[in-house]
């Protein structure tokens, strides 16, 4: 699994681009190729979708972007290619506003999604949408560790005032701290 890609972009097609990193041209399915100039040294956010007959790269500028991209395709009938053509008009906080809303007649105007797609959206998004609050690394940090021994997010959420309180600690005495304070 890949986090990023950092590197030039040395070509630029109609659904992708191409960024080379260490002499391996990687082909990255993005929303707006042409956001992208050609040459340019980026870091291109990726999520890995693997299925039986595909292996593709698909990249974001911003890391809320690849966030959202996820819990779209977590919907049941948006697909990876629905979800970029949502995340293509660039208006990330007016598309959670729409969710968080109930606006299913905004939904709606993106290609592919119609009533029962748009409703659908809405209900599995509507309460799972991140707050525009940044995270802090270290916080993220010291949850996926808590979520790698088995933890979930509903007990994890538990801990973001102790976690943020508590910010100046190291990470590993963080995670100690809070193991403590989820026993």
């Amino acid at each position: 699994m890949f986090d990023y890609i950092k590197d030039k972009i040395t070509y630029i097609y109609a659904k992708y681009i191409t960024v080379e990193n260490n002499g391996i041209g990687y082909i990255v399915h993005v929303a707006n190729p042409y956001a992208y100039k050609l040459n340019d040294d980026v870091i291109v956010y990726i999520y890995t979708y693997i299925r039986e007959e595909t292996n593709d790269l698909y990249g974001f500028m911003k890391l809320e972007e690849r966030d959202l991209f996820i819990k779209l395709i977590s919907v049941k009938g948006i697909g990876p290619k629905g979800a970029l053509a949502i995340l293509a008009s660039g208006e990330i906080e007016e598309l959670q506003n729409a969710i968080l809303k109930g606006d299913a007649r905004y939904l709606q105007k993106y290609p592919g999604i119609g009533p029962k797609a748009s409703g659908q959206i809405i209900l599995d998004l509507r309460g799972k949408l991140v707050s525009d609050a940044p995270i802090n690394p270290k916080i993220e940090n010291v949850k996926e560790a808590l979520k790698s021994l088995g933890y979930s997010s509903a007990e994890l959420k538990k801990l973001d005032k102790f976690l943020s309180e508590n910010i100046d600690l190291e990470i590993q005495e963080l995670i100690k701290l809070s193991l403590k304070r989820m026993l």
